[in-house]
């Protein structure tokens, strides 16, 4: 059994790690910024007797992250697993968006996740002993418009972890990134609003793109699940495709040129849905 601290843990992935992990019979630590959304995983927790304690952590905040990350090693003695999932999404074009967005969303998916990691990693390069897991997405690997903010933030908590992974290495510390595909969450039904009138096409093709794909949803227990693989695993691997579209992007992505896939933004709606359909086999409505 392992002391599992999880970040965004009130919905989507973040709630089905925390019961996956749980019911494998781990202690499992459901962080969230407000305990007050916590009710459906309190739900679960209760019927199924999981050993799910909350804890309130505001990874935007160092004071939050500081008080209850020492907190929770002072309970508990130790932290042997960090899952890092709490982020925000949102795309529109970089002209459309404000600074403010593109610094909130680098707040959260990416310097919220450090924040945790610089408050456990001290007492786990002590130990010798532990695991880190960043929940990123195969945007973190595939910039696509119109997810500037998104992507900027998940590459550049790739490069950290992949440097983390480096670091802890010698002191038997395991660092994995998970890179979901389109998955099941509530973070869809928190998408800005398409702007009207915009000369940018590329935020509602994205918003069709989705919808087609979550025609066919993919559960984010299939996340939570490869994440108790990893963590109840020994395996170095640092990157983690999950769901049955992420390897499929991926691959796309890499048989294309930089400037391939820059010419498919200058692509008519037409052009578009024929790309979708070819590459993917997805219809799109437009």
């Amino acid at each position: 059994m392992v002391v599992a601290v999880i970040t965004g843990s009130s919905s989507g992935i973040g709630l089905a790690t925390a019961v996956s992990l749980a019911r494998h019979g781990h202690k499992v630590i459901a962080t969230m910024r407000n305990l007050k959304g916590a009710t459906e995983l309190q739900n679960i927790a209760n019927a199924e007797k999981l050993p799910i304690a909350l804890a309130e952590l505001d990874v935007n905040s160092d004071a939050s992250v500081d008080r209850s990350i020492s907190g929770l090693l002072s309970e508990h003695g130790h932290i042997d697993v960090l899952i890092n999932n709490a982020g925000v999404g949102g795309g529109g074009s970089i002209e459309e968006l404000p600074l403010a967005f593109f610094r909130a969303t680098m707040e959260t998916n990416y310097f919220g996740a450090l924040r945790c990691i610089k408050a456990v990693i001290p007492s786990m390069r002590q130990r010798r002993s532990g695991c880190i897991v960043n929940v990123t997405s195969i945007a973190g690997k595939m910039a696509l418009s119109p997810s500037s903010a998104y992507a900027a933030s998940k590459w550049a908590l790739e490069a950290l972890s992949e440097c983390l992974a480096q670091e802890m290495k010698a002191f038997n510390v395991r660092v994995a990134i998970v890179e979901p595909g389109v998955i099941a969450t509530p973070i869809f039904n928190k998408a800005r609003p398409v702007p009207q009138n915009s000369p940018y096409p590329q935020a509602r093709r994205q918003r069709a793109l989705f919808a087609a794909s979550l025609s066919q949803p993919t559960s984010p227990y299939v996340v939570g699940e490869k994440i108790c693989d990893i963590v109840e695993g020994t395996s170095w691997q640092l990157r983690y495709p999950v769901g049955p579209d992420a390897e499929p992007f991926l691959k796309w992505r890499a048989s294309k040129t930089d400037e391939e896939v820059v010419q498919l933004g200058g692509a008519t709606d037409d052009e578009y849905r024929s790309f979708l359909k070819r590459e993917f086999g997805l219809d799109v409505v437009l």
